[in-house]
Formats: structure tokens, sequence, C-alpha cells
């Protein structure tokens, strides 16, 4: 039958008005309470969008207005992007200023410009800027030739759990339910061996696990309310951490009450069944079934992955490995946290969709840069006080080495910075024409000594008032897949420091380095010794400013350095009680951890104690007076351990249990008060798989590292407790 044109025309005006009244779906509806939209949506998706929700680097579902938001970013120590963003020094430099504020200050200016990033839609390494970014890493550096230290803030797990809680808060914001953007920590767990990270077994026995390996981590999910973690490549005690049940679900979510999603390290389900890639890494071959490795991970607690879950997903749900429920269970996890983001809400409707371009690399957040810079420089020797140098007795420079240019290493994992100012031209920039500054390389990172190129190194220190070398490492000698095998100096690099110290012995030494290295002849010969850390792009100025007074080097150092390698045990020793750092190292260190000096002197005096004893679920406050009592201002880390005298169980050495850098004037007197309370004395007991707090004496010990105590006391621990079960609060 025909119809009338008119009749045509009021039945769709009609069904568009009916199309315009109609309520809006639940899950696109912002006033709705989260698990609410997230039910709704869940219910709209077919399995396979399921899937591909699960995929992190999925592309969203566009017939239900689902962009993709997820995505895999980095910002280590500076947004990863095509667009140039302000980088920051290395997260081991980080860890050397012992300043969880600054950090936090960091990771509020890092999530800022990723936020600015996502909201002109600029494109990131792979695809759009996304929401989610895999940082920070921390692991510790229990062992000092593990190649990724770079990328981690200490070997202590205290220290590290302090700076995870600062760098997470700063990342993700203030509120948990409108994150700006969402952090992953990573690598979950006992991740600490570049070689052969595909296929080994940690072999960890259960307080070690509990007490050295675990202890930040929770801090970063129950304090700072990590969104996302990463499981690490390597297996504990034989089970893949990709399928870890007890790690991923028993203690993650069951006694840490985590309620963001898990995804695993980069083709971390694929190593399940074979090489990744095809390649010649070989894997964990749990399985030779990639659906069935899928299945494994789901269940175990991994939510997110690469394309092997939007592949075998629906493949495991047909062949009854998986139910729909466990799919379902999954996805939700991962949406709450793009529910949290406001991913799917109209852009107005987010408190950050105002952050715009100009925040990228603004004035502020270089400056920002400088100052991290500035406080993770490390002063380790200082004989005579050859440091800092006079301006009116130095004339002529000589900078040498292979990080003494522009070629300094910055690390991994952050986007290019619009700018790199190394040693030479930030000596330059700060001490002008009147002072020459001339430079020659002299040795490689790696590379075998050229004795041409030494030579014309030693012949411009001769001829200059003041050699500075500028020495360490790079990506070439410590990095992801990249163990060290000793702590030496690399290439001919020790080669070229003798000879330009027998030219001019008025030469300093500046490390420019992540992991420790074993310095021992500089030590005993030169004069001065800064460590400058990847400083990131603004290193050349922080490091002539130190060198010259302008600033005072505060940073402290966040692991041991050893001498040589004897009494460290085997990289294949997990249990850090067979003398791993400083909790349990016996030998002497050519630099202990903590340690740090100063231009100026700093007097820890009027130690008092809130109590003689204390019940094991009291507190104890503790206070002293700190002065600076130079000439000049600086900056001083207090640093609290605490040792127990006597005990049935093997202890540490000692413990770090609280610090605070403080900055002083000449003369100044800060009274600085720490809390300790008694129930972070605890040790995990395998027979009741708990922790408590073992009655008896333990030491105070505070000073200005871990071998520079300058006053101590002790109390007693009057009555036996149990602590809560897990891991306790950091």
């Amino acid at each position: 039958m025909k119809r009338n044109p008119l009749f045509l025309a009021v039945v769709v005006c009609c069904t568009t008005a009916l199309a315009q009244s109609a309520p809006a779906p639940l899950y696109l509806d912002p006033s709705k309470p989260i698990e609410t939209r997230i039910s709704d949506l869940i219910g709209r998706l077919t399995l396979e969008e399921k899937a591909s929700q699960l995929n992190h680097l999925n592309t969203g579902v566009p017939r239900l207005n689902i962009p993709m938001w997820g995505g895999w970013n980095q910002t280590l120590h500076g947004v990863w992007s095509k667009e140039p963003t302000t980088l920051f020094p290395a997260p081991i430099a980080m860890g050397a200023t012992w300043d969880p504020e600054l950090v936090h200050t960091i990771t509020g200016a890092m999530s800022d410009e990723a936020r600015a990033l996502y909201n002109i839609k600029a494109d990131g390494p792979r695809s759009k800027h996304g929401l989610v970014y895999r940082s920070p890493v921390i692991n510790i550096s229990r062992d000092p030739r593990w190649g990724r230290i770079q990328e981690v803030f200490s070997e202590d797990p205290y220290l590290t759990g302090r700076m995870g809680v600062a760098y997470v808060k700063g990342l993700q914001g203030d509120d948990i339910n409108h994150l700006k953007v969402a952090a992953t920590i990573k690598h979950f767990a006992v991740n600490n061996v570049e070689t052969g990270r595909q296929h080994l077994s940690a072999e960890v026995d259960e307080r070690n696990l509990m007490e050295y390996w675990l202890p930040h981590w929770k801090a970063a999910i129950m304090e700072a309310h990590a969104q996302s973690v990463m499981s690490s490549y390597n297996a504990i005690n034989g089970t893949p951490d990709a399928i870890n049940h007890y790690l991923l679900t028993d203690i993650l979510r069951g006694k840490w009450h985590f309620d963001g999603f898990v995804t695993d390290d980069l083709g971390a389900v694929e190593l399940l069944t074979a090489s990744r890639n095809n390649s010649n890494e070989p894997g964990h071959r749990i399985s030779e079934d990639p659906v069935e490795a899928t299945a494994l991970a789901i269940k175990a607690g991994n939510d997110s992955d690469d394309k092997e879950f939007e592949t075998n997903i629906p493949l495991a749900v047909k062949r009854g490995l998986l139910t729909t429920n466990d799919v379902d269970k999954a996805l939700r996890n991962v949406l709450r946290v793009g529910f949290r983001l406001g991913a799917f809400d109209p852009a107005d409707q987010s408190p950050y969709s105002k952050i715009s371009a100009t925040t990228i690399r603004s004035a502020e957040h270089l400056e920002l840069a400088l100052r991290t810079a500035k406080e993770s420089i490390t002063l380790l020797s200082n004989r005579s006080n050859f440091l800092p140098l006079k301006r009116a007795g130095v004339h002529s420079i000589a900078v040498i080495g292979p990080a003494g240019d522009a070629d300094y290493e910055t690390g991994n994992y952050y986007g290019k910075p619009a700018r790199k100012v190394g040693p030479l031209a930030g000596l330059r920039e700060l001490l002008g024409s009147k002072t020459k500054v001339e430079y020659e390389k002299g040795a490689g990172f790696i590379e075998a000594a050229d004795p041409a190129a030494i030579s014309r190194a030693a012949e411009l220190a001769r001829k200059s008032d003041v050699a500075i070398l500028f020495l360490g490492t790079n990506l070439r000698v410590e990095a992801e897949g990249r163990d060290r095998r000793d702590l030496n100096l690399p290439g001919a690099q020790q080669q070229l420091m003798e000879a330009v110290y027998a030219a001019n012995p008025r030469t300093v030494l500046v490390l420019m380095n992540a992991g420790p290295l074993a310095v021992t002849w500089a030590h005993d010969h030169l004069p001065a010794i800064l460590d400058g850390w990847y400083p990131g792009e603004a290193g050349g100025i922080a490091i002539a400013r130190a060198l010259f007074g302008d600033d005072n080097p505060g940073g402290h150092l966040p692991y041991t350095v050893y001498a040589n390698l004897d009494g460290v045990p085997p990289q294949n020793e997990y249990d850090v009680s067979k003398g791993y750092t400083y909790l349990y190292f016996k030998g002497v260190p050519l630099y202990a951890f903590g340690h740090g000096l100063s231009y100026t002197r700093f007097e820890y005096k009027n130690l008092k104690i809130s109590g003689a004893t204390v019940a094991s679920t009291g507190r104890e406050e503790i206070s002293f007076d700190l002065k600076n009592v130079g000439a000049v201002a600086g900056a001083e880390v207090a640093q609290l351990y605490t040792h127990q005298v006597h005990s049935g169980v093997v202890q540490p050495i000692k413990s770090l249990r609280a610090f605070e850098r403080v900055m002083l004037q000449p003369g100044e007197t800060r009274r600085v008060t720490f809390s300790l309370p008694a129930s972070e004395l605890a040790y995990y007991d395998i027979k009741s798989k708990n922790f408590q707090v073992e009655p008896g004496v333990f030491q105070i010990l505070i000073g200005s590292s871990s071998d520079d105590i300058r006053v101590r006391s002790q109390f007693a621990v009057t009555t036996l407790a149990k602590v809560r079960p897990g891991v306790p609060k950091l």
C-alpha cells in the first residue's frame, strides 16, 4: 500500500522525538554508581567484544560509543610521546633525593602532561594517548648487578614504599573515583634478574617474601590505591607470576583488597606456551595450548593481556575452559578503572578536561626537572674540602669522558625532550666566557682503549687548572634485558681516569650511572667524587652548580655501593639474609646505604624517646635536634634505624624505619620527630602465618647514613602480640 508523504513525515518526527527523549543507557549516565554502570555495559557486550576489552591495546566499541581509553603508555620519568615532554631524572636519582614530597610533585606534573596529551588527542608511541600509564617500577635493587636499577628507587623496601606511595598518589590524583591517570605498579613480584627473566623461577621462602619482597607493594596498593598491577615474567617457586593465584588473588585481592586490574608483562601469557613471538627467548612452557594458557591466566587473576586474550578468550569459553562469569569478573576489574578515569563520560564533566597543551614543558615543569637533578646529586667523597671549586682560582677546565657532553645517558621509558643540557654546556653556561672550558671524550662507555684519544685527554688535563671526569654507564651496559657481570667502570674508562689523574691530580670524578660502581681506585686517589646519576634533561646545569657551590649537594645513596663482589651472594640467591643489602651485608662497603656528604656539617643532639618500654600495640615518639653547624645552607637526610638486640630468629643488622630530608640555614636548628609504631618491628612468623612483635630490647639508631650513627638509645617491647596477617604497613 502506498503511504502518504505527510504520514511518513509524522512517523519520522515522532520516532526522532521518542529517540531524543529516551534516557541514556545506564553505562553512559555519570550520575549512576560505577558498579551499576559496569553491570549495564557488560550486559550489552558480546563475548568477542568483552575479549577485545581485555586486550590492553583495544580500540573501543564504536557501536556503544566506547573509546580506546587504556592504551599502553609510559611515564617513568617523563611522558613517552611523539610530542616533546619534560624529562626528569631517572627513578634511582629520585630515590637519592630521599624526598617523597618532591616525587609526588614530579608525578603530578607528569600526569598533567599525560592528561593534556589525551585531551588534544596527540599521538602516543603506538596509538592515540590513553589514560593508563605503566609506572612506577617498585621492584627493589637487591642485587647490584641488576640491569634495571635505573628504573627503581632503592634496595630497601621501606624507602621504596615511601617513594612508591608518593609516586602513585601524584600520578593518579586525590580522588579515587575521578582519576587523572591510572598508575600500573610493576613487576609483581620478586623480579630482580634480567638474564633468563622469561623463564627463570625465583626460589624464595615465605619469610623473605613477606618481609623483603612484598611490603612496598602493599603500601602502593593499600595506601596509594594503585589502579593496576603488572605481573612479571618470572616464576616464583615454580609458578609463573602471570598465572600465580597466590600472588594475584590470595594476596593482592584477598589480603590487600585490590580492586583495580592486573595486566601481565608484554607477552607473558604467550611465554607460557612457547618462546615470545617465535624468538629465541624461551618461555615457561606450562602448556602447549595457548587457549589453555589464557584460561589459566584469567582464573589466576590476570585480567588483561595482549592479542592472546582477544583471540583465545572466546575459544576458551566455547571449550569450557572458562565461563562467562570468569570473563565478566576480569572485565569488571578493567572497566572499573575506565569509569574512574571518566573515559566513558562527556569530556566537559572531567575535572581534568581543561588541562591544556600549555602545561607540557611549561616553565614550572622545566624548573622542577632541574630541582630534582639538584636534589639527587650525591657527594661521595671530598678530601680536604676540595669541593666546591672556587671561581677565582679556576680559569681553565678540562671536561673529559663519554658522559661529559650531550651524549650522557638519561635512561629509558620516557619521551624525548626538546633540549638536553650536558655537563660541558652546563659548565660553559654557568661560568661564561671568562673561564675556558674544553672537552675531550677520551674513551667510550664500553669501547676498547684508544691510546691517542686517552693521550689527548691527558694533555688537556695537564694544561688545565682542573680536570673533571664524567664517567659511568649507558644502556649498552645496564638496561632491561641486560645485567652487569661486575661493578667496575666499563670499557677503557678506568684507564682514562688513571691517565688523567697522572696528568693533573686536581681531578674530580662525576659518576653518571644507575647501578653502583665500585670506584675503589678513584676513592683512594681522587680528591672528590660526585654521583650525578642519570640526571634528566637539565643534568649539566645541576652538576655545574654543585661543583662550584651554587648548590650544596644533599643526595644520599638509596643503595649500598660495594667495594667489590666479595661477600655478595650470587644473583639466583633470593634470601637476602645470606648477605644482600645493608640489612644483612657483613662486609665493609665502599659507600654505605644512606651515605651522602655535604659542604656543611650537621649536628645531632638531645635525643628523647617517649618511654623506656612500650607495648607491642603502642608507639614511641622519638625526637632530636638537628643543627647546621657549618657556614653554608644545606639539606640533611636524617635516618632512623632499629636493631633488635636479641631474637629467636635471624634479624637484620639494622632496618630503616623513618627518614626526613631537612633543609637548614647556617646556625639553624630544627627539632625532628619520628613516630614509630611498635607493630613495624614485627617479623613474619612462619608457623602462625602472621607478623608478630617479639618482646625484647630494640636499639634506636639515628644518623646521616646506615653506618654514620650520631645518636642512639633503646627501648623495650614488653608483650608478645600478633600483627594482622599479611604484610605490615609501611
